[in-house]
């Protein structure tokens, strides 16, 4: 792979100021790319902008919006366009996801029986919903130009079902039950990207999903230790290990690949 294999393109990141959203970030653009960062939490924009220009010297355009809202997403095509002309890229990054280090949120103590019927709409909204509208709206002009690659990011939780053991307590009780929200939004996501695939590959447009596994981030270390026997590789992920995947499908380094699925997970779904 080149050194900047994303040198004078511009590539549009949705969910930029989350943990996972910040690397892709910084990645794309230590590989040359000229960002534009979306997120709903402007609050974040100031230390997303500093770590991406620290590094690279190139300043990120930074444009909130809503993945849910098409009319909001086409205010960031407009403001993309006027700024740098074109896109090349888009990562739909955005999500929601309950976590096990986050035990205050309401979904996440729940068992499926008890579930809120919003908090799934929510789920169904931002991750499913938000995907397509982003593809909808920015991913069309990459059909225009016809050119472009497009990364939807799923979980491993897409092709394998949560384990509900892996959040017990070392003592046995449960501390937090994953829902049925994402990986069910997720699963659909990959079947959103096979169809993209095939709908826009004679546009020139590529379209392929990552899917990452867990990521070390404050979780306690019962949780960590056991999850970490599950992969092969002994570990979670830490937020950069996913920095290679992203350029690497974002780039021309994967330009015979569309429709495809690529699983960085520590092995976690071979066993």
């Amino acid at each position: 792979m080149a050194e900047r294999p994303l040198a004078s393109k511009v590539a549009v990141v949705t969910g930029a100021t989350g943990l996972l959203g910040v690397e892709h970030c910084r990645a794309l653009a230590r590989a040359g790319a000229r960002i534009v960062a979306t997120d709903l939490d402007g609050a974040a924009f100031g230390r997303l902008g500093e770590a991406v220009e620290h590094e690279t010297d190139l300043k990120p355009l930074v444009v909130p919006a809503d993945v849910t809202s098409k009319e909001s997403l086409e205010r960031l095509l407009d403001a993309t366009l006027t700024h740098f002309g074109r896109i090349d890229v888009l990562i739909c990054n955005a999500a929601v996801n309950e976590k096990i280090e986050a035990p205050g949120e309401r979904s996440g103590l729940v068992r499926f029986e008890d579930f809120p019927l919003d908090a799934w709409k929510r789920a169904v909204d931002v991750n499913l919903t938000g995907t397509f509208l982003c593809c909808q709206v920015l991913g069309s002009e990459l059909a225009r130009r016809r050119s472009g690659s497009i990364v939807t990011v799923a979980s491993t939780y897409a092709l394998v079902a949560p384990d509900q053991a892996l959040y017990r307590r070392s003592d046995g009780t449960q501390a937090f039950y994953k829902s049925a929200a994402y990986p069910s939004t997720k699963s659909a996501v990959l079947g959103l990207t096979r169809y993209l695939a095939a709908y826009w590959g004679a546009m020139g447009v590529r379209v392929n999903a990552l899917c990452p596994g867990g990521v070390q981030n404050g979780q306690d270390d019962h949780f960590v230790t056991t999850y970490s026997s599950r992969t092969p590789l002994g570990r979670m992920a830490q937020p950069d290990d996913y920095a290679g995947a992203v350029v690497f499908l974002a780039s021309d380094a994967s330009a015979y690949m569309t429709g495809a699925t690529l699983v960085v997970d520590g092995g976690y779904t071979a066993w």
